[in-house]
């Protein structure tokens, strides 16, 4: 029996995986948030829940391979885009305790979290939009407007903004935690992503984003479309991608897709992907254990629609942590 240790899971990406964990009968899963209120975490019996602190924090670590350890936890899925760089920093440490953890290398990692770094790491391998730091080249550069200005890291839709002209722009002053990116006018999608220990993509499952909640999908449907593959192929290619990560495209001004921005990690609209034919975590975690996978996973079209469910618990098994709120929560992070 593989034990997993799931975290982040009172976000949809952390629930995704644990649910699709939790069908496996060779699979015992732990579930672990900083949240005792993280819904994710009551998808398994009381045993199984672990609190840990924010992603940010200093011990985050230490405390994750201490539980792993205490735990025979073999496999870690970390899910919260703050803890990656911690825990891959420290893959060999984590090695020697026999636990692999499920997360791209260090180099894939500095070329993703970072859209800047990502912009120069795919340039020639598919359609990158132009995109310069928010500095004083940057701001001369020859734009067509109107231009995105976006923080260099960061998830979802947060700090984005449109800005229509020059002046504007030259407004905003300059700072290197800023890019300014060509505006592309065209639709977007969401591509998740499975590449195997040689780099070879497995499955590439484009999908729409309907309707969109805090960045989350929460509406949309797959697509079967060669071009949307591709290009996610190649930049997944491009930043020596090994296992899942979310790659997403925006359509240019003459239809050709372009690359937004890799999320090197499990997304919050996952279970439409296991829906469609490709159940990434297990098939992730397959990879890990040496259990042979196809070459090529096949997907169908299928739509989603996304709606609150509740998990009902007995009020003395609620988990005590030191945040409580799931706004507080990711405001520390």
């Amino acid at each position: 029996m593989t034990r997993v240790l799931v975290t982040g899971t009172g976000g949809p990406a952390g629930v995704a995986v644990v649910r699709s964990l939790l069908r496996r009968d060779d699979v015992e899963v732990f579930s672990a948030d900083m949240d005792g209120w993280a819904s994710g975490l009551y998808l398994v019996d009381a045993d199984h829940r672990r609190i840990v602190p924010r992603g940010a924090a200093p011990e985050f670590v230490d405390t994750v391979l201490d539980m792993c350890r205490d735990d025979g936890v073999t496999v870690l899925v970390p899910t919260v885009d703050v803890e990656l760089e911690g825990l891959v920093a420290r893959r060999t440490e984590f090695a020697a305790h026999g636990i692999q953890i499920a997360a791209p290398s260090a180099e894939t990692l500095a070329s993703t979290l970072d859209k800047h770094a990502l912009a120069l790491a795919c340039a020639g391998a598919l359609r990158v939009p132009a995109t310069e730091l928010l500095d004083a080249d940057g701001v001369a550069a020859p734009w067509d407007f109107p231009v995105i200005v976006k923080p260099r890291r960061g998830a979802g839709s947060r700090g984005v903004r449109l800005v229509d002209d020059r002046d504007e722009l030259e407004d905003i002053g300059t700072g290197s935690d800023l890019i300014i990116q060509e505006h592309l006018p065209g639709a977007e999608y969401s591509v998740d992503v499975l590449a195997g220990t040689d780099g070879h993509v497995i499955a590439a499952v484009p999908r729409t984003r309907e309707r969109v909640d805090s960045g989350v999908s929460i509406a949309g449907r797959t697509v079967r479309d060669a071009e949307l593959v591709e290009a996610a192929a190649a930049a997944a290619r491009a930043v020596g991608l090994v296992g899942v990560a979310n790659v997403q495209l925006r359509r240019d001004k003459d239809g050709r897709p372009a690359l937004l921005e890799i999320n090197p990690r499990f997304p919050g609209a996952m279970p439409l992907t296991i829906a469609a034919g490709v159940d990434m975590p297990s098939l992730y975690l397959d990879l890990l254990l040496g259990i042979p996978v196809p070459e090529r996973v096949d997907f169908e079209e299928i739509a989603n629609v996304r709606y609150l469910e509740d998990v009902f618990v007995p009020v003395d098994e609620i988990v005590t942590s030191t945040v409580t709120g799931r706004d507080e929560a990711w405001a520390e992070q």
